[in-house]
C-alpha cells in the first residue's frame, strides 16, 4: 500500500467518524446547550441535532425535577433548645444556559443555603412554635430559596421539613404531658357519658311517673263519673218515691195499675193489698 493511500484511508475514517459525531439525541427530557469553540451558540429542543465537525460541542441538561436532601444539623432555638433538623428540597432547571454557566455546583451551594437559613428561620421561635409551625418554615424557607436560585436558572418548588428532634429529655417530657392529656380526656369523657346517662334515666323515671299519675287521674275520673250516674239514678227514684207517697199516700187508698208496671216497683206496692189489677 502506497503511502498516498494510506493518507486517503486515514482521511476517509476522520471524515466519517467526524460525520457521525455530527449527529447528536437530544432526549425528550433533555434541552442541549450547543458550545462553539469554547462559546454559548445557541439551545437546541430534543431531537437529533447536527453539529459542526470539530468546532461544535452540546452540553446536555436535565430538565426533569430533582430531589436534594439536606443533611441533618443541630440548630438552636429562641428558648435556647438544642433540636435536630433535616429537609428534602424539590427543584428543576427552568433556564438551562443559566444552570449551566452561572453556577458550578449548584447541590452544595443550594444545600449550604438551606442549611443557613434554617438556622436563621428556627432561631427567630421557640421549641412550640418550631414544632406547631411547620409549614409556615417549609413556606419560607422555599421562598428564600427560590430568590436566590432564580439567578441560576433554577426554580424552587418544594422544600419540606423531614424531622424536628428535640432532646431526649424534652422528648420524655412531652410524651408524659401527652400521655396525661389523653388520660384527662378520657376521665372527662368518661364523666360526661355517665352524666347524660342519669340524666336519661332521670328522664325516664319522670316519663314513667308522669304516665302513671295520668292512668290513676283517668282512673279515678272513671269511678267518679260512674258513681256520679249510680247516686243520680237511685236519687231521682228515691224522689219519685216520696212524691207518690205524699200524693197517693194513705191506707184506704186502693191504686189501679198495671201489675207489673214500673210503678208498682218504684212506689214499693207489691204485695201490699193496694193494687187493683187493670182489666183489659
Amino acid at each position: 500500500m502506497t503511502f498516498e493511500s494510506i493518507i486517503f484511508w486515514i482521511v476517509l475514517i476522520t471524515v466519517i467518524t467526524a460525520l457521525l459525531k455530527s449527529f447528536r439525541i437530544v432526549k425528550q427530557y433533555e434541552k442541549g446547550i450547543v458550545v462553539r469553540l469554547g462559546k454559548y451558540s445557541h439551545t437546541v429542543d430534543s431531537g437529533i441535532t447536527l453539529l459542526t465537525p470539530f468546532v461544535d460541542s452540546i452540553i446536555l441538561v436535565d430538565m426533569r425535577e430533582k430531589v436534594m436532601n439536606v443533611q441533618p444539623q443541630k440548630v438552636i432555638t429562641k428558648d435556647n433548645v438544642s433540636v435536630i433538623v433535616d429537609a428534602v428540597i424539590y427543584y428543576k432547571v427552568v433556564d438551562p444556559v443559566k444552570a449551566e454557566f452561572e453556577i458550578e455546583d449548584f447541590d452544595y451551594a443550594a444545600t449550604t443555603l438551606a442549611q443557613t437559613n434554617l438556622r436563621n428561620l428556627i432561631g427567630d421561635k421557640s421549641l412550640d412554635e418550631t414544632l406547631t409551625a411547620r409549614d409556615s418554615i417549609n413556606t419560607s424557607l422555599r421562598q428564600v430559596l427560590d430568590e436566590s436560585t432564580n439567578a441560576w436558572g433554577v426554580k424552587v418548588t418544594k422544600v419540606e421539613l423531614q424531622k424536628i428532634d428535640p432532646p431526649q429529655d424534652i422528648t420524655d417530657a412531652m410524651s408524659q404531658q401527652m400521655k396525661a392529656e389523653r388520660e384527662k380526656r378520657a376521665r372527662i369523657l368518661e364523666a360526661e357519658g355517665f352524666r347524660q346517662s342519669e340524666i336519661l334515666k332521670a328522664e325516664g323515671d319522670a316519663k314513667s311517673r308522669l304516665l302513671r299519675a295520668e292512668a290513676e287521674a283517668k282512673s279515678v275520673e272513671m269511678v267518679a263519673k260512674a258513681a256520679e250516674s249510680t247516686f243520680t239514678d237511685r236519687a231521682q227514684k228515691l224522689r219519685q218515691f216520696e212524691v207518690a207517697e205524699k200524693v197517693l199516700g194513705g191506707e184506704s187508698t186502693k191504686f189501679v195499675l198495671p201489675s207489673n208496671g214500673e210503678l208498682v216497683n218504684v212506689l214499693n206496692l207489691e204485695g201490699s193489698g193496694k193494687i187493683v189489677p187493670l182489666k183489659k
